[in-house]
């Protein structure tokens, strides 16, 4: 195995990143060709060397890049945006069928705010909502 990058304790700019990456792949690559990477525990110049680099790359990730936060919709949020969808109503007039703001439905909807337990009996009659989804996710 043909060592890079051994003088280097630090990635600081994207360029170095970039090829940093690409060795760690052909590493990988190299140390799966040759068995090296079979032993679920191996522990040997391969693992090693894919360790020390993977940890500078994190390293990198962490201090200089910015990641979104992957967000997920609930069952309910779900649920309520079906039910708008089914119905061709625009949040305003899914609000306005609940009796409230519409910042407040936005809120509701995208989870920012907690379903209160009025709210909870307006989804169910007006909108026909499971009443466990609400319970569960709100």
């Amino acid at each position: 195995m043909k060592k890079q990058f051994a003088d280097i304790t630090e990635i600081n700019n994207e360029m170095l990143y970039n090829k940093v990456l690409a060795y760690q792949e052909s590493l990988i690559k190299e140390a799966t060709g040759n068995g090296a990477l079979d032993a679920p525990d191996a522990d040997n110049e391969y693992t090693q060397e894919i360790g020390r680099i993977g940890v500078m790359c994190a390293s990198y990730e962490t201090n200089y890049m910015k990641f979104e936060h992957i967000r997920f919709k609930t069952p309910l949020q779900e649920s309520i945006e079906r039910e708008l969808e089914a119905r061709h109503l625009k949040q305003k007039q899914a609000a306005e069928l609940l009796d409230v703001k519409e910042s407040t439905f936005s809120q509701i909807i995208t989870g920012k705010r907690p379903v209160s337990m009025q709210m909870a009996k307006k989804l169910y009659k007006v909108f026909n909502i499971d009443p466990k989804l609400i319970l569960e996710y709100s």
